[in-house]
């Protein structure tokens, strides 16, 4: 079938789907099931015959907001803040999966802008860092101790002045979605900048292998922190630029309630960032295979609950409704 014909004949039908996901209080649980079904069903047809179309794109988002609403609606046994972190949370970023991917490719390549920057400009590191905190890390160089702003406060003052700081970051990177996605994309870009100058710096002062674990320490859940909040700002943004067949008012209020609860979702990440910073970046002489060891288990935590999770519980939920309809 020609893809013009598989969308004039099914898109009535995907049009009430989206009346029933925009107002799910019209639809009883059943009913969404059974629309969540018949999608997955046009979705599958969709990859298969069309698989690099907008059709499919399309017929996926709609069947991830087909989905959160079941198991939103869903009664649980456990509580509402369990089934926030076990299902929501995950099913959103999963559907969050491309302004993901366009954040990390937006940050690497603004590291790697800050990294050239920096080698071939001398300046560079103080137009981007300032002259205060570049000559102050100088200077920590000469006494020995690169890393000596890690110890400069006491662990308490500086927990909570680092948790309150990166949050507030997330939140400025979130929030300037609402200018069509390109406020976001700004900000992660200086985010970027600054971290692939700092790196360049460092290597530059012969510093790279010693601060670079210890950065990496805390930076691991921090840096993917920030990406996935300007993710959650691309969501927003994009609901703007790109409405589909919901009006733009509507299409905006979807993505900013999705953006809000992603960023949301990463407040706890970090405050472990935070405590990470304040408590054990501190002990930079500590041995390298156990700043090796907080590092991997760090990144495990972010890969496995923000992309590998999330792929399975949808996925493995889809498969379990299509064998409950078999049946």
């Amino acid at each position: 079938m020609r893809e013009a014909a598989f969308i004039q004949r099914n898109k009535p039908r995907w049009e009430e789907f989206e009346k029933v996901v925009s107002n799910p209080s019209v639809a009883s649980p059943d009913r969404l099931a059974e629309l969540f079904i018949q999608v997955t069903d046009d979705l599958s047809f969709s990859r298969t015959q069309y698989p690099d179309s907008r059709t499919t794109q399309y017929l996926n988002a709609l069947a991830t907001q087909i989905h959160l609403e079941i198991y939103r609606n869903k009664r649980e046994e456990t509580s509402r803040f369990i089934t926030f972190w076990r299902d929501e949370l995950p099913l959103v970023f999963y559907e969050a999966r491309r302004p993901m991917l366009y954040a990390f490719v937006i940050f690497v390549l603004t590291v790697l802008i800050g990294v050239v920057s920096t080698r071939y400009d001398e300046t560079f590191v103080r137009l981007i860092l300032g002259d205060d905190y570049v000559n102050m890390t100088l200077e920590n160089i000469r006494n020995g101790n690169p890393t000596k702003v890690y110890a400069s406060r006491d662990e308490a003052n500086m927990f909570f002045m680092i948790a309150w700081n990166n949050i507030m970051v997330s939140f400025r990177i979130f929030i300037t979605g609402i200018f069509f996605s390109f406020g976001t994309g700004g900000l992660l870009a200086y985010n970027g900048v600054m971290v692939g100058t700092f790196m360049t710096f460092m290597y530059n002062e012969s510093q790279f292998s010693e601060a670079f674990p210890v950065i990496m320490l805390h930076g691991t859940i921090e840096l993917t922190s920030i990406i996935l909040s300007a993710a959650a700002g691309f969501t927003m943004g994009n609901s703007l630029l790109f409405p589909g067949t919901y009006s733009r008012f509507e299409s905006f209020r979807l993505g900013a309630k999705k953006g809000l609860k992603m960023v949301v979702g990463l407040v706890p990440f970090f405050i472990i960032a935070a405590a990470i910073e304040s408590i054990i970046t501190r002990y930079a002489s500590m041995h390298w295979g156990l700043k090796l060891l907080i590092i991997l288990i760090s990144a495990a935590l972010m890969v496995y609950y923000f992309i590998i999770y999330p792929s399975q519980l949808t996925h493995g939920r889809i498969q379990t409704d299509r064998v409950s309809k078999d049946t």
